[in-house]
């Protein structure tokens, strides 16, 4: 059996509010393994978005266990976990987070640039996945002048760029209205299957959710089912 991309072990956060503790993760125990989709179910509140900035090493704070393609990164430094990020892992969230004054493909681009790739590969790469996404008549486009289910295509193709182990997607469709919301989901999943990567998708939403291969639902921070 090969490698999980992502497992957790006795994942854990807890914050102090008004001299009260509070845990949003209570000893999550996840795996996802190559090329798998996995939704993350769970009503607001219920610390999805917590967790996927734990497993994104987006912040510190946690205890338990996180590996990435067999790395343990929980306890990397700052430098370290933003290799990781760099190299392992794509994201894409309920607002595009494009940067305004550049393109579609130039928003595409940039990624690649930082990891090391040059201007045509980089270029070609974007091409290839805004095409695919069905954007090709709208490469040099701004993001103010797409709607908004293009915006959230764009994203989609920024977060593959890299060729990421695993995609993380925080209510990537939670913007759309449900017409938007099922093409483009469609179209992100069909894409990271056809690209190999493994995903955690978290949603609220029964229906979105059984599209993927797996369901893990999170209940007031403890998976109750996997």
């Amino acid at each position: 059996m090969s490698e999980a991309v992502l497992e957790t072990r006795g994942l854990s956060r807890s914050f102090t509010q008004g001299g009260e503790t509070i845990d949003v993760l209570r000893g999550v125990n996840l795996s996802v393994g190559p090329g798998e989709i996995v939704a993350l179910l769970g009503p607001s509140g219920s610390g999805k978005s917590t967790l996927l900035q734990a497993v994104g090493l987006l912040e510190g704070g946690f205890d338990g266990s996180i590996r990435i393609a067999g790395e343990e990164a929980a306890q990397l430094d700052a430098p370290g976990r933003t290799v990781v990020r760099r190299d392992r892992l794509g994201f894409v969230y309920q607002f595009h987070h494009l940067l305004p004054d550049f393109n579609a493909i130039e928003n595409v681009v940039l990624p690649q640039l930082i990891h090391g790739a040059t201007q045509d590969v980089a270029e070609a790469r974007a091409t290839t996945l805004l095409t695919a996404l069905g954007l090709g008549h709208r490469l040099t486009h701004r993001p103010s002048q797409l709607s908004g289910g293009e915006q959230q295509r764009v994203a989609v193709a920024r977060a593959l760029a890299n060729r990421p182990a695993l995609v993380l997607a925080d209510e990537p469709t939670g913007n759309l209205d449900e017409s938007t919301a099922d093409r483009v989901l469609g179209e992100f999943l069909r894409l990271v299957r056809e690209e190999g990567s493994a995903a955690l998708i978290a949603t609220h939403n029964e229906r979105l959710a059984a599209r993927m291969d797996r369901v893990v639902r999170l209940h007031e921070g403890v998976i109750e089912a996997a």
